[in-house]
């Protein structure tokens, strides 16, 4: 029986979902299944992008049998040759016997490698498009994002990128097809990162020349070939992968793996994570004999400072220790802080091997000193534990925690730390108009440059000054901060509006922007060096020209604002007797919607977030 979705008007997916694969090109575990998805467009001609792994292939004809509902298949679009995504080919041939190939020269030669038949094929190059009737498809070549001959295919009808295995995840789609229709930030990131890392992570920088290409284009939607087709919010998943594609750590701590025989090696990596906790730091830990090496490489591309323990076996690195160290090797690991320690009851080897392979990446600083054991850790040695915790916790910690006196144009490194998941005041002025907005997604992007990134909704006006003049401050703000002053900057627009009326501040950096001094920790200018258009939103990417840390308090969480800050929704007379008000709040500033449904491109009137923020009020 046919399972489909339907995304637009004329598009329906009609790929499936594998439970029961356990492990993805038989190197990766799915414990939660993959989906191979493919799409299919019901236009004047009808297009087939993509094909699947033989294991759904019998799901995968059906789907299209029912959507194509006795029309021919007249065009198949190969975006990607790997067998997961074209080996039921023959197959779809046999069954379609008029349909034409639409690929590029080097898919045309795998097609020839991997099959022994006779297709009707046209060949695309870059920017070529194809007419199908309502739609007129571009395609655009990606090649090593991740194989040679990939390309992808823009719709600028409804301005939807298919964008091949970029943007994919691992994980069955359980009845899901759209990320907004899951909590794919809590449930789902952990996945899409091990997903990049391992399958895409070595190509950053093919993966960067993809961006550029896309930022170029409108896009509303983003249809990968594994995981949760993109409608809303889509600079969540873009900036991740213009973040994971720099190859900077995405989150200040440590991450300690260790491969220990009996016991005794992880004893003494044990006591360094008690030490690196002890003086606040992140720490995540891996037995590499326990853990799947494609989780190791995810943390690891996740995490700043990187920690490997292995005992001496055979003269060398313990076997999956060595296979880990490899496998992040041939990743091209870079920007790491790396401590190494060693074991072995006689001829202890593994450390001075360990550290030449990481010498060999870019941008890798191995601590000079390897801590070595002869069999177990003794006390004499725990003041080497420490002399590693101390050197990551320079680099992880600023030497006060107190604030201190701002230099004009100076960048203070501790106020990277500010930064959280929460909500910030977004300043920016043309002429002498100066105005701000409420923001929820900004952050650091890269140590080298010091820069940032920074999502803003296009009908703010803040965005328009952005825009025109590539200069905004980011305050973020503490938890002292009062409900009154996310009012007055976000319930409000600044074109017919003072957002700063009666304020008995004017602080200015040295941009000469103003900022928000009061109920913050810190705050950020920014310097615009890139920008990529995504529907309602723009991704602007920023040197970091100043930064000033304000105090101490801890920043603003959306969490904590939705507990502490934000008022409670005061039930009506009506709902008080009994009577349910039907309609929808606005988590963010508690406006309701009266009625029955919420419309899906509804934009709350007072602090602009769209239908995605709402709840039905019960």
């Amino acid at each position: 029986m046919h399972c489909v979705r339907q995304i637009t008007d004329d598009l329906f997916w009609v790929g499936a979902n594998d439970r029961r694969l356990a492990m993805f090109e038989g190197v990766y575990s799915v414990p939660a299944g993959v989906s191979y998805n493919s799409y299919l467009l019901i236009d004047e001609k009808t297009v087939l992008f993509d094909t699947v792994d033989k294991a759904v292939g019998r799901r995968f004809f059906e789907n299209i049998a029912f959507v194509l509902d006795g029309r021919g298949l007249d065009y198949l679009v190969i975006q990607h040759m790997e067998p997961d995504h074209s080996s039921v080919l023959d197959e779809l041939i046999l069954r379609y016997p008029g349909v034409k190939i639409v690929c590029n020269n080097k898919t045309l030669n795998m097609i020839e490698q991997f099959f022994d038949m006779e297709i009707d094929v046209h060949i695309v190059n870059e920017n070529d498009t194809l007419e199908t009737g309502r739609h007129a498809l571009r395609f655009i070549m990606a090649p090593m994002v991740h194989w040679p001959e990939v390309m992808v295919t823009y719709d600028p009808t409804d301005k939807i990128l298919f964008s091949a295995d970029g943007f994919g995840t691992f994980g069955a789609l359980n009845g899901a097809l759209f990320a907004d229709e899951v909590d794919f930030g809590a449930d789902y990131m952990d996945e899409a990162r091990r997903y990049y890392t391992n399958i895409v992570g070595k190509y950053g920088q093919q993966v960067r020349a993809l961006l550029d290409k896309a930022s170029a284009l409108d896009i509303d939607m983003i249809c990968p070939l594994h995981g949760f087709v993109w409608r809303k919010n889509l600079s969540d998943i873009i900036s991740k992968y213009v973040h994971w594609s720099s190859y900077r750590p995405e989150e200040k701590g440590v991450m300690i793996a260790y491969a220990s025989v009996y016991g005794n090696t992880e004893n003494a990596a044990e006591i360094l994570a008690c030490m690196l906790k002890t003086k606040d730091i992140r720490t995540v830990m891996f037995d590499v004999e326990e853990t799947p090496e494609s989780e190791i490489v995810a943390a690891a591309f996740k995490w700043s400072h990187l920690v490997f323990a292995s005992t001496t076996y055979n003269a060398g690195i313990f076997v999956s220790m060595e296979d880990l160290i490899n496998d992040l090797v041939s990743h091209n690991i870079q920007n790491r802080t790396v401590a190494i320690m060693e074991n072995g009851s006689w001829a202890a080897t593994s450390g001075g091997l360990m550290k030449e392979k990481f010498e060999k990446c870019k941008d890798i600083r191995v601590l000079d000193s390897i801590l070595s054991i002869k069999s177990g850790l003794k006390r004499v040695q725990l003041t080497e534990l420490e002399a590693i915790a101390d050197a990551f916790v320079s680099d992880l910690i600023p030497s006060s925690n107190s604030p201190s006196p701002a230099t004009p144009g100076a960048i203070n490194p501790a106020a990277m730390f500010k930064f959280s998941y929460g909500l910030f005041i977004l300043t920016a002025k043309t002429g002498d108009k100066d105005n701000g907005c409420i923001i929820n997604t900004a952050g650091q992007l890269t140590v080298t440059p010091l820069s940032m990134s920074v999502a803003v909704n296009k009908a703010n006006h803040t965005h328009d000054m952005i825009i025109e003049n590539g200069l905004f401050n980011i305050t973020i703000m503490d938890t002292s901060a009062p409900f009154s002053i996310f009012e007055q900057f976000g319930f409000h627009s600044g074109r017919d509006t003072d957002k700063f009326a009666g304020c008995d501040y004017e602080d200015r950096t040295s941009n000469g922007l103003r900022y928000i001094p009061v109920h913050s920790n810190c705050v950020i200018s920014g310097k615009v060096t890139e920008s990529y258009d995504h529907g309602t939103h723009t991704l602007f990417i920023a040197d970091i020209t100043e930064a000033i840390v304000l105090s101490a308090e801890p920043s603003v969480t959306y969490q904590y604002y939705f507990d502490h800050i934000k008022p409670k929704l005061q039930m009506s007379t009506g709902e008080s007797q009994g009577e349910k008000k039907k309609g929808f709040v606005c988590k963010i500033c508690a406006y309701v919607y009266e009625g029955e449904t919420l419309p899906d491109d509804y934009i709350c009137p007072l602090c602009k977030h769209g239908a995605i923020d709402f709840d039905p009020m019960y």
